[in-house]
């Protein structure tokens, strides 16, 4: 017995079937549409990607290199970094790229980052600066960067800093005094007019540039450099110590290698990142000294 499909269930399916082809048409050109959208965009980043690194602007450096402890890098040289340039980059900003990126050997001294501690002086293209403070969009390229002059250099741009930091302390650089107020709990008083006259001679960061431009501390070893003179003009003028403290210091500025051998070339002025009247603290103490000496009889 054969079965027969009813006229009307035939001319059913084939209204179906004709029904989804178009939809399934119409989706396929949806999806192309997306696609090619989808092309559209990536070609579009891929362009934009290779016209920002077309466009990016790089700062060149050439960073002195000196390693006395590794065979190969004994001999002094200079290695040359391309950095990224960014609006507000420091020296130090490109020391630290250098070094994170390409070399991590790379050696320098750095701290606060905020031009207070004094420990990234350095010679920036014929100058002593501090890394932290200088812009690169204030220096001509390259930028050249080297460890300060007339100072031993221990690895790339470090250098030792104790014969600094031995003629600082040997002008006693701290409050020192014999006169105490009557009242037991009273404080040692300061007038604005004596603080106004030592306020800048507070700001040395001991960070060294001013001994490294200073030609006399170059060829004077005993020399007590413009910084630990600074120091010196600070308690001295301060009047809360006393004239017995003043008499003792004025003592160890004027000795032979101390204020008198200033030929006040103003370089350690020129370069102190504080801004600190260094040549003309200087001379005072020398007419201080002179009015010390003189007698009258």
């Amino acid at each position: 017995m054969s079965t027969q499909i009813p006229k009307q269930t035939e001319e059913s399916t084939e209204t179906e079937t004709e029904a989804a082809e178009p939809a399934s048409k119409g989706e396929e050109r949806r999806a192309e549409k997306r696609r090619r959208a989808a092309e559209r965009r990536e070609q579009r980043q891929e362009e934009e990607a290779e016209k920002a690194a077309a466009d990016e602007s790089t700062v060149e450096l050439k960073v002195f290199r000196y390693d006395p402890q590794v065979e190969g890098k004994q001999e002094p040289r200079f290695d040359t970094f391309h950095v990224p340039f960014t609006k507000g980059m420091t020296v130090l900003d490109a020391l630290m790229y250098a070094r994170d990126t390409y070399d991590s050997s790379l050696t320098f001294r750095h701290s606060c980052r905020q031009a207070v501690c004094g420990s990234d002086a350095m010679f920036v293209n014929g100058g002593q600066k501090l890394a932290c403070k200088t812009q690169i969009s204030e220096l001509e390229e390259p930028v050249r960067v080297e460890p300060l002059p007339h100072a031993e250099v221990t690895k790339d741009l470090v250098v030792d800093m104790e014969h600094f930091y031995d003629q600082m302390e040997a002008v006693e650089p701290y409050f020192q005094t014999n006169e105490f107020p009557d009242g037991e709990l009273e404080e040692q008083r300061q007038d604005r007019e004596n603080r106004e006259k030592i306020k800048m001679s507070t700001r040395c960061i001991w960070c060294g540039a001013c001994m490294s431009s200073c030609n006399i501390a170059a060829g004077d070893n005993e020399y007590l450099g413009p910084a630990a003179i600074n120091k010196a003009y600070r308690f001295a003028m301060d009047e809360r110590e006393g004239e017995e403290m003043k008499q003792k210091r004025l003592e160890i500025i004027e000795q032979e290698h101390g204020v008198w051998r200033c030929q006040t070339q103003f370089s350690c002025t020129e370069v102190c990142p504080k801004d600190i009247p260094l040549t003309e603290h200087i001379q005072e103490l020398k007419r201080e000294a002179v009015k010390n000496n003189l007698k009258f009889w």
